[in-house]
């Protein structure tokens, strides 16, 4: 398979702060990559590269086998974090204002449609809910249906089902033959969507592979997470036939088989030991950029099987 997106041992710093530290990795025509980290960890500086508008340091970045700004913008499109069009134009004058900018453009009430805006299509930008226009600025990128696609947290701001609605034609466009490269904070976006996933620690690529591959080597053991109303060494000592660790006052089993939850409920029952939810959680990739760079995400969430007033 031909590379699309190629980067090469790319260096950028701002002043003391180095925004990029000797990245590389690739990605095949048609793929979905995905680049996960937090706020600050480089992202966007990695996509300017990519696209040319940063020059780095050091380092290549190739677009469709040639260097980014030798590429024809008929065959990219660009969504930045940060995009605002002029907020008295409606969604589909703002369409309309890009497709005017290529040559041959696709029809722009078949993008409104495509992106869920086709009932707002006149409707002013300014007036439009936050995912409405994220959901615009992502149709705007549409119109010269581009060879490759760069989507900066292009789902920030937008409600769950409009979440759905650019999930589903993200995947429809991979289908199509368009590789896609996209920026998150949002893991369950990542292993949905992507082929490959990223991981983006201060500037550096930690690990590159797919979502499964990367939970299967990183990602640690299933675990059961007892959240404790009193005294946590008491519970671990109930709980000492299975292998545990406390955390202030929960006591995590680990590597633990879903089957003998009730034999859990029943030991803390009998044992007189008070708790107030038993709560289950699969590895995923937040397990694994946590064991590779230290670093947790915020909003993780475990899924809650008992509690004693259920």
């Amino acid at each position: 398979m031909t590379d699309a997106i190629v980067a090469d041992g790319l260096r950028k710093a701002y002043d003391e702060t180095v925004a990029l530290d000797g990245v590389s990795f690739a990605v095949g025509a048609g793929d979905v990559f995905a680049l996960i980290g937090p706020n600050g960890a480089g992202k966007t500086t990695l996509v300017r590269a990519l696209t040319g508008s940063v020059a780095p340091d050091s380092g290549t970045a190739k677009l469709l086998g040639s260097a980014p700004e030798a590429v024809s913008k008929e065959r990219l499109g660009v969504l930045p974090q940060s995009f605002a069009p002029p907020a008295r134009l409606s969604a589909r004058e703002v369409v309309s204002y890009y497709a005017g900018l290529y040559d041959d453009p696709r029809d722009v009430d078949e993008i409104l449609r495509e992106v869920g805006v086709a009932d707002a299509a006149d409707t002013w930008y300014e007036n439009l809910s936050g995912g409405q226009q994220r959901r615009v600025c992502l149709g705007a990128t549409l119109v010269n249906d581009p060879d490759v696609l760069f989507l900066d947290e292009p789902t920030t701001g937008i409600d769950p089902a409009g979440r759905r609605t650019l999930w589903d034609r993200i995947e429809s466009l991979a289908a199509g033959g368009t590789t896609v490269f996209l920026t998150t904070h949002d893991m369950a976006e990542a292993e949905r969507l992507a082929d490959r996933v990223g991981l983006l620690s201060d500037g550096e690529l930690v690990a590159v592979g797919t979502p499964q591959e990367l939970v299967r080597a990183h990602g640690g053991d299933r675990r059961l997470t007892v959240t404790v109303d009193g005294d946590v060494t008491a519970a671990a000592a109930v709980l000492g036939a299975w292998s545990h660790r406390t955390a202030g006052n929960q006591v995590v089993l680990e590597g633990f088989d879903p089957q003998a939850i009730g034999d859990v409920v029943d030991a803390l029952d009998d044992a007189g030991v008070a708790y107030t939810e038993l709560s289950w959680a699969e590895p995923d990739l937040e397990d694994v950029y946590l064991s590779l760079t230290g670093e947790a995400f915020e909003g993780r969430t475990s899924v809650p099987v008992e509690s004693p007033a259920d």
